[in-house]
């Protein structure tokens, strides 16, 4: 089955909060990675089939646009990422996630 990476950034955390709520409630989805990226921004990357990504990603930006100040500053959706790219960034399926997959 194709699979694909989802990411977003936004400015602040409540924003990145309703994205990440928004994305695992309209797509089959795996939240995989959440961090700060830089100067109060986080970023949240979810992981599943393409289209699901691709569904789950517009309900995040737009959940995130709806918090009061919310700001996306990126999004992007990787379909099929190789397994060099998926070593080096924190993509993978973990330990931690693989019960919610």
């Amino acid at each position: 089955m194709p699979a694909a990476v989802g990411v977003i950034e936004t400015l602040g955390f409540p924003s990145i909060l309703a994205a990440a709520d928004a994305m695992v409630k309209a797509g089959r989805v795996t939240l995989v990675s959440f961090d700060k990226a830089e100067r109060g921004n986080f970023f949240v990357a979810i992981r599943g089939p393409v289209g699901e990504v691709n569904q789950a990603l517009t309900a995040g930006i737009e959940a995130a646009q709806k918090v009061y100040g919310g700001q996306v500053m990126l999004h992007y959706i990787i379909p099929n990422p190789p397994e060099n790219i998926e070593s080096v960034l924190p993509i993978a399926y973990t330990e931690k996630v693989e019960r919610f997959r």
